[in-house]
């Protein structure tokens, strides 16, 4: 029995020793235990992108537990902690991380990961927080994150995910922060949400998600910040949330939000600091009740269509920061609209206050003065402010941005303007200001933007402007500035936008020193009165892309070297006296859109290369002994190269032979008219024949593969149309075979030759030639041969249904395009045609696109030409019974009522297919029943509900970059789709009388693009 205890006496002791060992060898415990682990690194290296080498130290020759971005617990030895965030590195999230079973923190954000997130993760049972942010994890959220039931935070922001959040996340009860922002989530907002009850942050802003906010939210009492932004949502403002006292912001801005606000919204949230839903649809008065929100700091309800009088008393949000109330209907126009301003002068901490493009009327009140010194930011444009210009303004002393333009102020600039020494951009544009520009703007030396446009400024532009070395763009056009071009302009190295001095009345010279702008994109100095010689200078300006120069008294040659100008799109010198001829230079110019040389003095050859070979973008007129040219210039021919003697002797034999060809002419007229006289129901080709080659069936059928199948591109009422490869020249056709036998083709033949003939525009479809023979079988032929449209129809891109083409979804500003070519089409024709034309067949499958996507309109086979006494009469509609042909849909009301062929029914047809590409509805739709019209349905969508009736594809394109950068974008985009719904509701009244003309058509259309673009209108 001793011997036994003794026994096991020496095994404890043993064992005791043993332990020892252990733990002062750290080293020998791990490598029986943490084996798995330094595999699984391994593992996971060989799978990455590494190019800094920061994981150059997992390797053999190091314990794991001093591997770069490895942390090991103190007991086990166990990894659990794995940081390598902000590494640059990339490649893809190996499977065997889920052997590191004992991490509790995961952190890869701010790298180039890619390829979907293992599922595998779902091992870590005790993982915390899982970090993967801004890289480009795809797929989906891995299911299996559900067996992780102690994870608290989830941060997958910033990815390329996709498809609905699980379902299974609602199980883990212990997370506190839910980040999964800026992806391509879709689906909704869960109800399981509400289970989280330790959710404190929400964040999925930036996704695809939709549907109402489920109201499980408002079961979250932990919950402290939500953000939704930049989604589908709709619905009321979502009342579950009003009872979370624990939230701090609330970010529900670009969604689809409507109603009112709750007149309590914030009474039972006195922690809010947030308050951000801009860019939705609420609408009716700012609810009083935020004068309550004590701890408010940013207010920013911006896009939507608040209205009425601002009644918030301001005086006790002593931390607001931010106040954004642009883009609404805010405002009475009346001249107390501004007196909540006062209560703004509480506001210690204000930095930015937005009022911009509302009803705000009055005058700017005085207690501007007073507001925060703290203030950097000041928007009150497009508004109805009337009055001067307070002097007090010198008190916000820390202004970066000033923008007061599109208003009706009045009286002069204020000299103490000048004492915002940190200003950075001022806005005065569009007002009624006069006086002089004050000198003291040459004090604001950071000063980066100054427009001054549209006033009536007089005197010079100051000299000390010179001082605003830090100047981008500089506008000062439409006003009354006199005196020479400012040379102290010319020394600022930074201007690069714009510099727009145009309608005004300066004068003398444009300066040597004007090369000194090497950086700027556009120059306009456009209607004034300078003259003397284009400087030489200009050519070292070699950023232009737009020069104006256009009305003025310039003279001289055009300089060899604005040559050097290679970036340059559009360049205008018309109306002016330059002389001499047009340099060959111009055409070597390839990024040249646009070049008008109108109204000067040149002679000369016109060139046929670059951007001479477009008729459409080289105005030549009021340049009479100007010769040569591309054909649709109907120039004279250039005379050959000669002695003047021999010209003088020509002369001498031509008159002769003139006046004897004029003669035999003029007999032979008289005996064709007898003969066509004589001939019964003969139809008269023959100025077809004259203007084009004619083609013979041989020469088609052998184009066309004996008019096979699988060449057929369309087929209409009259015939069918083939794609051929004509000629020695392999010039790619489109070959349309009239159907003789249908009834009416010939004479919707012969209508299409007659009126091919008289037209010639960009944006009407080109004819090659055309063929009058017999077929293979001895039967009458007819065919018209055109210029290949190389997309195909609008009704292919709308509706994808042409197999020769792979169509996409068209693009919004693709559609503008086209809607603005086919309406410049139908102008030409109205308004420009000798005699004016009716098309009377407008619709998508008749306006045909080129290898650039232009438009261009054919079918002229309904075309009907309008005498004198119609295009008097037009608007009348007078009744007739011969009436109009034409396609279901888009003929005219009034053609049923037997009304004759009109301009005002093109223009129906115009509107109906405008409404048609952006709704992408055809006008004969199964939805369109008992009464309601394609019309109908736009025009009870304005002007709140066009986003809802538009293509589901365009909403796609603007939802497709989450960025807070494309919110302006955005607002555009609903802005333009208003326009061009409302456009094409005017143009298709069921009354002629109410429709627009064409040519107005086309103004609103282009001003619409315009602004969308960003550009100046």
């Amino acid at each position: 029995m001793p011997n036994s205890s003794i026994s096991i006496c020496c095994l404890a002791i043993l064992i005791w020793c043993f332990s020892l060992l252990l733990i002062s060898c750290p080293s020998f415990s791990a490598g029986q235990t943490n084996e798995t682990d330094r595999l699984a690194l391994l593992a996971i290296k060989s799978q990455l992108h590494d190019p800094s080498g920061v994981t150059s130290s997992w390797n053999n020759t190091i314990n794991l537990c001093q591997w770069t971005g490895v942390t090991c617990g103190h007991r086990h030895q166990r990894v659990t902690e794995l940081n390598l965030s902000s590494q640059r590195i990339g490649g893809v999230l190996s499977p065997y991380v889920g052997n590191l079973s004992f991490l509790r923190y995961v952190n890869l954000a701010d790298n180039g990961f890619h390829g979907e997130i293992p599922q595998e993760i779902g091992n870590l049972f005790r993982l915390e927080t899982l970090a993967l942010s801004n890289n480009s994890f795809s797929g989906t959220i891995p299911t299996n994150l559900s067996r992780c039931s102690n994870l608290i935070q989830l941060r997958v922001s910033k990815n390329k995910l996709k498809g609905q959040i699980p379902e299974e996340i609602g199980s883990l009860f212990k997370l506190q922060t839910l980040s999964v922002d800026n992806n391509y989530l879709t689906g909704q907002l869960p109800d399981f949400v509400g289970n989280l009850s330790a959710l404190e942050v929400i964040r999925i802003r930036g996704n695809s998600l939709g549907g109402k906010i489920p109201t499980t939210l408002g079961l979250l009492r932990n919950l402290v910040l939500l953000n939704v932004a930049e989604n589908q949502f709709s619905g009321m403002f979502p009342c579950s949330i009003h009872n979370i006292s624990s939230l701090e912001s609330i970010i529900l801005a670009l969604n689809r939000f409507s109603g009112s606000l709750p007149f309590d919204v914030v009474t039972n949230l006195p922690n809010l600091k947030t308050l951000g839903i801009g860019g939705n649809k609420f609408f009716g008065s700012l609810p009083d009740s935020l004068s309550n929100a004590s701890n408010l700091e940013l207010l920013d309800l911006p896009r939507n269509q608040f209205k009425g009088k601002v009644s918030i008393d301001f005086s006790s949000l002593k931390n607001l920061s931010w106040l954004n109330l642009e883009m609404n209907n805010l405002g009475t126009g009346k001249t107390n609209d501004l007196d909540f301003v006062t209560f703004l002068t509480n506001c210690s901490s204000l930095k930015v206050l937005s009022l911009l493009d509302n009803q705000f009327g009055g005058e700017l009140p005085h207690s501007l003065a007073n507001l925060s010194s703290t203030m950097i930011q000041f928007f009150i444009g497009s508004n109805q402010i009337s009055g001067t210009i307070p002097t007090g303004i010198r008190n916000l002393v820390n202004l970066i941005v000033l923008s007061l333009e599109v208003n009706q102020l009045h009286g002069s600039i204020p000299d103490v303007i000048g004492e915002l020494k940190n200003l950075q951009q001022l806005f005065l544009s569009d007002n009624f200001l006069q006086g002089n520009i004050p000198s003291s703007l040459g004090n604001l030396t950071n000063l980066a933007k100054l427009v001054l446009s549209y006033n009536s400024l007089q005197g010079n532009i100051p000299s000390s402007l010179g001082n605003c070395q830090n100047l981008v763009s500089f506008d000062a056009s439409h006003n009354k500035l006199t005196d020479a071009f400012p040379q102290q302009l010319l020394s600022i190295a930074t201007l690069s936008l714009y510099l727009d001095l145009s309608y005004n009345l300066l004068n003398g010279s444009l300066p040597l020193k004007v090369g000194n702008l090497k950086n700027l994109v556009k120059l306009d100095i456009s209607h004034n009165q300078f003259s003397g010689v284009i400087p030489v200078t200009l050519s070292t300006c070699v950023s232009l892309e737009y020069l104006d120069i256009s009305s003025n008294f310039f003279l001289g040659i055009i300089p060899p070297s604005l040559g050097f100008l290679k970036s340059i799109k559009f360049l205008d010198v018309s109306c002016n006296n330059l002389s001499g001829q047009i340099p060959e230079f111009l055409e070597n110019l390839s990024f040249l859109e646009f070049l008008n040389l109108s109204y000067n003095h040149l002679e000369g050859e016109v060139p046929t290369k670059g951007v001479f070979s477009n008729k459409t973008k080289i105005p030549l007129q009021g340049n009479v002994r100007l010769c040569g040219g591309i054909d649709e210039l109907h120039l004279l021919t250039c005379p050959s190269k000669g002695s003047r003697k021999p010209k003088i002797t020509l002369l001498k034999v031509l008159i002769p032979v003139a006046v004897l060809c004029l003669v035999i002419s003029s007999c032979l007229t008289i005996v064709y008219a007898r003969r066509r006289r004589s001939v019964h129901k003969s139809v008269d080709t023959s100025p077809m024949e004259k203007q084009f080659p004619m083609v013979s069936y041989v020469e088609l059928s052998k184009a066309t593969g004996e008019f096979a199948s699988s060449n057929m591109i369309g087929q209409g009422s009259f015939g069918s149309v083939y794609k051929g490869i004509l000629g020695q020249d392999k010039m790619v056709v489109a070959v349309k075979v009239i159907n003789l036998k249908q009834k009416g083709a010939f004479r919707s033949f012969v209508a299409e030759c007659e009126a091919l003939r008289n037209i010639r525009h960009r944006n009407l479809i080109k004819i090659i030639t055309i063929c009058s023979s017999i077929d293979s079988k001895g039967a009458d032929f007819k065919a018209l041969v055109f210029e290949y449209m190389e997309n195909g129809s609008l009704e292919d891109w709308l509706y994808q249904s042409n197999d020769h083409l792979k169509v996409c979804k068209l693009t919004l500003i693709q559609r503008v395009n086209i809607a603005i070519d086919a309406a410049s089409a139908i102008e030409y024709l109205h308004h420009h045609c000798q005699p004016s034309m009716v098309h009377g067949d407008l619709k998508p499958s008749n306006v045909l696109l080129d290898h650039d996507m232009v438009a261009h309109v054919g079918d002229f086979g309904l075309t009907k030409f309008l005498s004198s006494h119609q295009l008097d009469t037009a608007s009348k509609t007078p009744s007739s019974s011969i009436g109009i042909r034409g396609t279901i849909g888009y003929v005219a009301p009034e053609y049923g009522m037997g009304s004759e062929a009109s301009m005002t029914g093109d223009v129906y047809s115009f509107g109906i297919l405008l409404l048609e590409m952006f709704t992408g509805r055809r006008p004969t739709d199964a939805a369109f029943t008992e009464g309601l019209t394609l019309h109908e349905f736009a025009t009870m969508a304005l002007p709140e509900k066009v986003i809802e009736i538009v293509d589901p594809s365009l909403l796609m394109e603007v939802m497709a970059n989450n960025s807070m950068i494309q919110e302006d974008r955005r607002a555009k985009t609903q802005q333009c789709l208003n326009a061009i719904i409302r456009i094409g509701v005017l143009c298709s009244m069921e009354s002629p009388f109410e429709r627009m003309e064409m040519r107005d058509v086309v103004a609103k259309l282009c001003h619409t693009r315009e602004t969308f673009l960003g550009r100046r209108v």
